[in-house]
């Protein structure tokens, strides 16, 4: 699913259009693999495999894989079907200079479940 987030959220006019003024990098972990996810002015320029323990974001979110494959499921379970829950119930981790993710939770938020429109598709 992480190899569709870039054309999932840049085929959202909406979420571009909400994301239109940030740009930054975030790391997203799936796994033991880590992601630098790139935006610049509400576009996914580049969701990369992190090359280097130096490469980071402004902050991170992580979780095993079989939680990201249950959040971008197209009926995800409880726990597991939001951040900040994932986060609540032990699941999800999230570090780093936060305010970036709160000033824009809801396109993060949408960012992060844009996979899910594929599930829901099949």
């Amino acid at each position: 699913m992480i190899e569709t987030l870039a054309e999932r959220a840049n085929a959202d006019d909406w979420l571009v259009h909400r994301g239109r003024r940030l740009t930054l990098r975030f790391l997203l972990g799936v796994g033991t693999a880590d992601y630098i996810v790139s935006i610049r002015d509400g576009r996914i320029e580049s969701v990369a495999p992190r090359k280097l323990p130096t490469d980071t974001g402004a902050f991170s979110i992580r979780a095993a894989g079989d939680v990201w494959a249950d959040f971008w499921s197209a009926e995800p379970p409880r726990d597991r079907h939001d951040i900040f829950s994932m986060v609540a119930a032990g699941l999800a981790t999230l570090d780093g200079d936060l305010l970036p993710l709160m000033q824009n939770l809801q396109y993060f938020k949408d960012l992060l479940a844009a996979p899910r429109a594929a599930a829901v598709e099949a």
